[in-house]
């Protein structure tokens, strides 16, 4: 236990930090959320690189049920537009978690005995990406309505340029472009503090 503990507290850290960030804008396409959720695939690849896929899925478990209790949570209180957390975002949250870090965990272990660097950044990218896609297509796409028929995400579909410059497509699209592109920026920033965080946990394993 004494192992998965702080792994734990900081999976939930990040889950609730972006539970709560992402209520607030940052320009026009991102929330502060995109910049702290990321840094649960940092959490998960140290774990797996130190203790193994197995204590690295009981993390991300941990961080799955913290989601959940955010977003029951969520789906009581009511902002300015009804409540804060719709029942479509928390279904594509915590399936969009779940799958892309267990993606991740199985991603990374094949790579394990490669340079150190390629099994982080490969994990994390691929996980990223499809973390991206599931959420955003199931909590904003017009074809997944009948989630939640009484949710009018017409907002979210509205036909705008991409990234307010490239073609027209529905606005969630451009919202799920940018928070990709700080998911793959801060992938490969989080080698850093990868590489530093695991040298200083094998050497208390060792």
């Amino acid at each position: 236990m004494s192992r998965l503990l702080p792994g734990i507290l900081a999976m939930a850290a990040i889950v609730v930090a972006s539970n709560i960030l992402v209520q607030f804008l940052f320009g026009q396409w991102l929330t502060w959320g995109a910049f702290t959720y990321p840094l649960a695939f940092l959490v998960t690849d140290v774990m797996n690189r130190v203790y193994g896929p197995a204590l690295a899925r009981k993390v991300v478990f941990a961080g799955f049920v913290t989601g959940v209790i955010c977003s029951v949570i969520g789906t009581q209180i009511q902002g300015e537009f009804g409540p804060l957390v719709t029942w479509r975002i928390a279904v594509g949250s915590g399936l969009a978690f779940l799958t892309a870090q267990l993606l991740d965990i199985a991603i990374f272990d094949r790579l394990r005995a490669g340079v150190w660097w390629r099994a982080p950044v490969v994990s994390s990218l691929i996980g990223s990406s499809v973390d991206t896609a599931l959420f955003f297509t199931i909590a904003f796409s017009a074809q997944f309505a009948f989630l939640e028929p009484g949710n009018d995400v017409s907002w979210a579909n509205e036909a705008l340029p991409l990234l307010g410059a490239g073609p027209v497509v529905p606005l969630w699209v451009s919202l799920a472009l940018a928070d990709w592109g700080v998911k793959l920026a801060l992938a490969v920033i989080a080698l850093v503090p990868f590489r530093l965080i695991v040298r200083r946990l094998a050497a208390g394993v060792a």
